[in-house]
């Protein structure tokens, strides 16, 4: 298959409601996708810029997750929501424990 045939086709998690304690995780799972995108950046190279440039590898987003614009901090909100919607549609169940 190449890229001009491709269509995604993830499932449809419409009908899955996230549970009060899961919003308000979704916050802390927002945060720790950015800061996993921005270390594997950093680890390829790549420095803040104040524009995005891939010939200098530098990035706008290498801030940290209380700096980004709320446009950047929605697109990682809707990751982990979408995340979590697809482990409960598949059947998989999400609990707190304490952290010790």
């Amino acid at each position: 298959m190449n890229a001009s045939s491709y269509i995604p086709d993830p499932i449809d998690t419409s009908s899955i409601k996230l549970s009060d304690e899961l919003l308000q995780f979704v916050e802390q799972l927002a945060c720790y996708v950015h800061e996993n995108w921005a270390q594997g950046r950093i680890n390829e190279g790549w420095t803040y810029g104040p524009e995005r440039s891939d010939t200098l590898k530098q990035h706008p987003g290498l801030v940290d997750y209380d700096s980004l614009p709320e446009s950047e901090k929605e697109y990682d909100r809707n990751t982990a929501v979408e995340t979590l919607k697809f482990i409960l549609a598949r059947g998989w169940s999400i609990e707190k424990k304490p952290i010790e």
